[in-house]
């Protein structure tokens, strides 16, 4: 895949988009819009918040939505009710056009629960399948830990893993669903096949910069340094 045929966009909520939302400011979420600049295919990682204006973004870039890609179920990444507060997500996006949403098998039926979407709406996936936009492939990784069916997707050298991995830290899990022990083998072993030197995009912009390579976050990282399950359920299990 050329750079020049790839099209990957990281915005900010409350910056890039849903620039009058408090509540996108104060959570700092992410969206990425990965897809083939010669098809004019793109699809949405997590639409939350403000989709018109995500929609304008892709409009203005010249693509189009086919498809949505969600990390995991919790409302600032797909929509839905959080904390008395309701967010716009992945159903009022299927509003605007009618596209599918991909999520991990684990994961679908939670989306559906908090977003209102049908199963007919939702494809399940299991891990290491691909998602083509064009000719882009899109790998999906399972990652549970922070929900049981968390994802993380691999393209071209990037690795966009929602709330699994920041490059400071990583997913809670004393939320519902939430799993320590999982969450370790997601860290340290389903991400190992990942080389240092593609570059981690993360759900939340919860350090100064808004990527780096895995190798410098396996470096960095303090959720790194246990060695083993153990050592590493005594630091961070909740």
């Amino acid at each position: 895949m050329t750079d020049d045929r790839l099209y990957f966009r990281q915005l900010l909520s409350g910056r890039d988009f849903a620039t009058d939302d408090q509540m996108a400011q104060q959570m700092a979420n992410f969206v990425y819009l990965i897809g083939d600049r010669v098809t004019g295919e793109a699809v949405i990682v997590d639409p939350a918040y403000d989709v018109d204006g995500i929609l304008d973004v892709l409009e203005a870039d010249g693509m189009r939505c086919t498809g949505a890609l969600a990390t995991h179920y919790h409302p600032d990444h797909v929509g839905g009710s959080m904390m008395g507060y309701d967010i716009i997500g992945a159903a009022d996006l299927l509003e605007r056009t009618s596209v599918p949403v991909h999520a991990q098998h684990e994961e679908a039926k939670f989306i559906s629960e908090v977003t209102g979407l049908g199963d007919g709406e939702i494809v399940g996936h299991n891990s290491g399948d691909v998602v083509a936009v064009g000719a882009v492939d899109i790998e999906l990784i399972h990652t549970p830990g922070h929900t049981p069916g968390s994802q993380c997707f691999l393209v071209d050298g990037r690795l966009v893993a929602g709330d699994t991995l920041f490059l400071e830290g990583c997913g809670r899990t004393d939320l519902p669903g939430g799993d320590s022990a999982a969450l370790y083998d997601s860290l340290h072993n389903r991400l190992a096949k990942v080389p240092d030197e593609a570059v981690l995009y993360p759900g939340h912009l919860y350090s100064p910069q808004s990527s780096a390579p895995m190798g410098d976050t396996r470096r960095d990282n303090f959720v790194f340094t246990p060695r083993s399950e153990e050592q590493w359920l005594t630091m961070f299990s909740r």
